[in-house]
């Protein structure tokens, strides 16, 4: 193909967390067809589950709804959920996309009633809720889903109650027989915005997040703080549902660690400071302590560090524990040694929470695009650099969501370039 106009312009966009919604918005409002494609059954991916996210502490409901409002007016935007890339072939100007869908079990005739989900009788674990909560199987995935539509759990098909709910509907939007399929798509440019996903807690055997039930990560923290989350807002000890008022935050749970994360991811200081937000604004009387290996608190952020470390009853203690147990009365005790002090330190809490870091969440996985991971599976350009692809927000590297944002934008960017020029 060479010095011709690419066949396609249509730009695909892979992952609809904020970078990939943002990415497929800046394309399309710049002129261009966009194809979004999100492998779960809403918008809006590890935002939409935040309590708050930085700059402002704004609820994220905010900017999402802002950015589906104008995806709803905006025709040049097609948004596919419960789709994944199969395969991809091609070169720049002339991708052959193979997209592969998961049945929902509820179409587009839903109103978002409800109706299937008083029908269900089954509860599973809530996957919004990071498993923190349950939900029945016919739910909303969440209170401000996009697209609102009810999806079905699997584990339900088949049985007595999956017929229950289709005979509750009155709108036919139960599909009981839908099915595994797949499409094609020809399109120009690719976005990567696959996103990240926490680092499993489980491989921190010292920290015991698996067995004992009031040692919680970063993320959970987020659900447990959300009006939307498994306590109604409420920070709780998931062990009996009393008021967590001793707390401690735990730094590079696993991150800056050779045997795990090697790297910092950017966002686990600042979470664990908005953490002990969370807590004091709930909790007069409540005791916060932050161990830590050093403060990252970047650029303007570093004002609500200084904020947060005036407060008399949040303490910071310079140690990275060596492991958390359980004490004679079933709370974790965290152990270690104070870095400044010297100290040897065994100290109950109500709650632990674990700083875990980001890694890409198509970590372990082989890429169907045309483009490198580097030693961390973050996506880079192959070599030499594949013109058509590009990554987006954490999918190339930890970030925060303003930079997410931005990244995202660069990426809509070049992929409007791959489109723009003559292909090669």
């Amino acid at each position: 193909m060479s010095d011709q106009q690419p066949r396609s312009q249509t730009i695909l966009v892979v992952g609809g967390g904020i970078s990939g919604v943002t990415a497929a918005l800046e394309a399309a409002e710049a002129g261009y067809e966009t194809v979004l494609l999100e492998a779960g059954p809403s918008l809006g991916g590890r935002v939409a589950q935040l309590n708050r996210y930085f700059p402002k502490l704004c609820h994220p409901t905010c900017g999402l709804e802002i950015n589906y409002q104008r995806i709803r007016k905006n025709p040049r935007v097609k948004v596919f959920t419960m789709a994944q890339v199969d395969g991809v072939s091609g070169e720049r100007g002339n991708y052959s996309v193979t997209v592969k869908t998961s049945p929902r079990y509820v179409n587009a005739n839903c109103t978002a009633c409800g109706a299937c989900a008083e029908a269900s009788e089954t509860k599973v674990a809530d996957p919004f809720d990071y498993g923190l909560g349950e939900t029945t199987a016919a739910h909303l995935p969440h209170e401000m889903a996009f697209p609102m539509r009810y999806v079905i759990d699997p584990s339900v098909i088949g049985t007595p109650e999956a017929q229950k709910i289709k005979d509750a509907c009155k709108y036919d939007a139960i599909d009981l027989e839908e099915t595994e399929q797949t499409f094609d798509l020809q399109v120009g440019a690719i976005v990567w915005a696959t996103g990240w996903r926490p680092y499993d807690p489980a491989n921190l055997t010292n920290y015991n997040h698996a067995s004992l039930p009031d040692v919680v990560n970063n993320v959970e923290m987020e659900r447990l703080a959300a009006h939307d989350g498994p306590t109604g807002g409420r920070i709780t000890r998931p062990s009996d549902g009393t008021e967590a008022k001793r707390v401690a935050m735990i730094q590079c749970a696993g991150s800056r660690d050779l045997n795990h994360l090697p790297y910092c991811s950017r966002i686990c200081c600042l979470a664990s400071m908005k953490h002990a937000a969370y807590v004091r604004e709930q909790y007069a009387d409540a005791q916060v302590d932050i161990y830590y290996i050093d403060i990252r608190a970047h650029d303007k952020l570093e004002a609500f560090y200084n904020k947060l470390k005036v407060d008399p009853q949040v303490s910071w203690i310079k140690s990275k524990p060596s492991a958390i147990e359980a004490g004679p009365d079933g709370r974790p005790v965290v152990k270690g040694e104070n870095t400044i002090t010297r100290e040897i330190y065994a100290a109950p809490y109500d709650l632990v929470v674990l700083a875990t870091g980001m890694e890409p969440s198509v970590a372990g996985e082989h890429l169907p695009v045309n483009t490198g991971q580097d030693e961390y599976s973050f996506v880079v350009p192959a070599q030499p650099a594949e013109e058509g692809v590009a990554a987006a927000g954490v999918a190339s590297g930890p970030l925060d969501v303003s930079m997410s944002t931005q990244s995202a934008t660069a990426a809509a960017l070049k992929a409007i370039q791959a489109v723009a020029g003559p292909a090669r």
